[in-house]
């Protein structure tokens, strides 16, 4: 994450510790605007930190496990990133934070020279055409284009992105690129598979065919995505 850190221009890492009780130290002693928070922490939680903490920091939180999501935000958490996280996805989030500070800063002075500007929108996936996903090697990144992307298959902890002609494997959960790709035109559609309606050839009951690729339909996401497709058909 630290690595994140320095590759984003408008972040500056101030303090870092795996230690949550050295973080209380760190937090009241730095000037710090933003923490970065992982949920299992050993001694005390992220959940725990955040309630003696208070509201007087933005949080991020990042975890493995989704269950915590819910949580997270009914303490006003600014995002929520499931591990692995891709630095696409992670940006974002810092974007988001940039636009709330920046927010904030306005509405305690608002006869300051940036309160007469428009606050900058925080980039959001249906705004971008494109993702970076991780690479073989620790700080190689994957520019992808989401228009190039004809399916994506998830296998454990690890996804293959299809597009024509070429099969793209980055170590990350199919979850955590569903948060990462706009919808429309990305639907799941079943446990271990996302697809890009745009790209469909055909519907054969449970059968989705992607040029020469049949995809499966899940029977849990098989109401929500025929009715969306029976939706878009009537506004054609």
């Amino acid at each position: 994450m630290a690595n994140y850190i320095n590759q984003t221009p408008f972040l500056e890492l101030v303090g870092h510790t795996t230690n949550p009780v050295e973080a209380l130290h760190l937090v009241n002693t730095l000037k710090v605007e933003l923490i970065l928070l992982d949920i299992q922490m050993p001694e005390l939680s992220g959940i725990e930190f955040l309630k003696i903490c208070g509201n007087k920091y933005k949080v991020i939180l990042t975890t493995a496990y989704s269950e915590y999501a819910v949580e997270g935000f009914e303490h006003d958490v600014i995002d929520y990133l499931l591990k692995p996280i891709s630095f696409d996805r992670f940006l974002k989030a810092a974007h988001k934070a940039q636009a709330m500070m920046q927010s904030r800063e306005q509405d305690a002075n608002p006869n300051s020279p940036a309160a007469q500007q428009a606050v900058p929108a925080p980039l959001s996936a249906t705004a971008q055409t494109y993702m970076f996903v991780k690479g073989e090697s620790k700080n190689k990144f994957l520019k992808v284009n989401y228009s190039d992307i004809l399916f994506v298959e998830g296998l454990k902890n690890y996804v293959s992105i299809y597009s024509s002609g070429q099969r793209l494997v980055t170590y990350q959960s199919l979850a955590a690129l569903a948060e990462e790709l706009p919808q429309p035109p990305f639907y799941r559609v079943h446990r271990s598979y996302i697809i890009s309606i745009d790209k469909i050839s055909m519907i054969d009951g449970n059968i989705i065919y992607i040029g020469d690729k049949m995809i499966p339909l899940g029977e849990t996401y098989r109401d929500t995505f025929l009715n969306m497709i029976r939706d878009r058909k009537k506004l054609q």
